[in-house]
């Protein structure tokens, strides 16, 4: 889905980040005709492409043409994940209760969903060669380790400095300080919902793994659970849940 989030309030502000990342890399074309495959054409190759699409929204070729690397979420820290975008974003503008929100995931009501189609379509491709799954909590848990797996994917043959120098530079901390310190103030920014980034932190809210535990109740887990084993079970996806 390449579209504008903020065009739903009406057009995005010319200090909005992307757009002034369009502007400054695809001169005189209009952002309204697709933002980010403009900027993608705009990127010459070799280039990453992120997106948060399911395989079968994507060319059938992909994996053929390019390499892949699929990062996967538990379940339970996805949905409060999510609802907390869903909450501080303007563009979504949530205003159920977190208990409503779950429902809505269980149900497959909620953009980019269903998520556990979208993880068994990457799933069954994971034997590919130019397939690589990692997992966000073993990001998380070991990321050296999971630098150098990717490191041999892409054979980009770095060196452990380098390596440690990346895990640095993607850190949780460096990411959030050097957005603060580009203008990435989450204060000004109209898209975001003030109250809720004072109160519970904008687009970086904690890098965590297992901040489910203190926001499901046992029923809300139970629910997640049967939801779980009912669309996932015997795709036999090896889940982390964080401590």
């Amino acid at each position: 889905m390449d579209m504008l989030m903020p065009t739903l309030l009406g057009p995005p502000p010319m200090n909005d980040p992307l757009i002034q990342a369009f502007l400054k890399r695809c001169p005189g074309k209009n952002p309204m005709d697709g933002l980010n495959l403009q900027l993608s054409e705009a990127v010459p190759d070799p280039r990453i492409i992120k997106c948060h699409l399911p395989f079968s929204l994507m060319p059938p070729s992909t994996l053929d043409t390019s390499k892949v690397v699929y990062v996967a979420r538990n379940p339970k820290d996805v949905i409060v994940s999510f609802h907390h975008h869903c909450r501080v974003n303007r563009a979504h503008g949530f205003l159920g209760t977190f208990e409503e929100f779950v429902q809505y995931f269980v149900d497959d009501d909620l953009l980019y969903g269903p998520y556990w189609l979208h993880l068994k379509e990457a799933w069954e491709k994971r034997s590919h060669p130019n397939m690589h799954i990692a997992f966000f909590e073993d990001l998380k848990s070991d990321p050296m380790g999971e630098l150098r797996k990717l490191n041999v994917f892409l054979n980009t043959n770095l060196t452990e400095k380098q390596l440690e120098g990346i895990a640095k530079f993607t850190s949780f901390n460096e990411m959030k300080a050097r957005a603060i310190k580009s203008g990435f103030n989450e204060d000004d920014l109209p898209m975001f919902k003030k109250d809720i980034v004072k109160k519970d932190g904008g687009f970086f809210r904690k890098g965590e793994a297992g901040d489910w535990k203190g926001k499901l109740t046992p029923a809300l887990d139970a629910k997640v659970d049967q939801w779980i084993q009912k669309n996932l079970g015997s795709v036999g996806i090896p889940f982390k849940y964080g401590k």
